[in-house]
């Protein structure tokens, strides 16, 4: 269980600092099957994901991840799932957003893609 925290905090914290620094730079992470669920839009195909995350309607964001947990995915391939939540920051709003986030990880050579992605912000009630 620990290698597979590892690489989910590895994961996590590489995903969220390139998002945050360019988007465009996320496209290595999918594949042509991968699927994202923005908000509750499905999206499949990494050019059509690269498409809709550089088209969000924001210029400057930072992510602030709170929780991370990671669980293997699959008896038989050496996938994982990761649950995200935390705070997003989006240009100069001092009120920043909840969102949590789910990525089904798998693996490809030395390293590891996402299949599935489902992201969520999280309103009060």
């Amino acid at each position: 269980m620990a290698e597979i925290n590892t690489i989910a905090q590895q994961f996590v914290q590489f995903y969220y600092t390139t998002f945050d620094a360019d988007r465009s730079n996320l496209a290595s992470l999918y594949r042509t099957g991968s699927m994202l669920t923005w908000e509750g839009t499905p999206i499949q195909s990494a050019a059509s994901i690269i498409e809709k995350l550089t088209s969000l309607p924001f210029s400057k964001v930072q992510h602030k991840v709170e929780t991370l947990d990671a669980q293997p995915s699959s008896p038989t391939t050496p996938s994982i799932i990761v649950a995200v939540t935390g705070l997003l920051q989006v240009d100069d709003s001092p009120n920043p957003l909840q969102f949590s986030q789910t990525f089904h990880l798998i693996p490809d050579g030395g390293s590891y893609y996402v299949q599935n992605d489902v992201f969520r912000l999280n309103y009060g009630a």
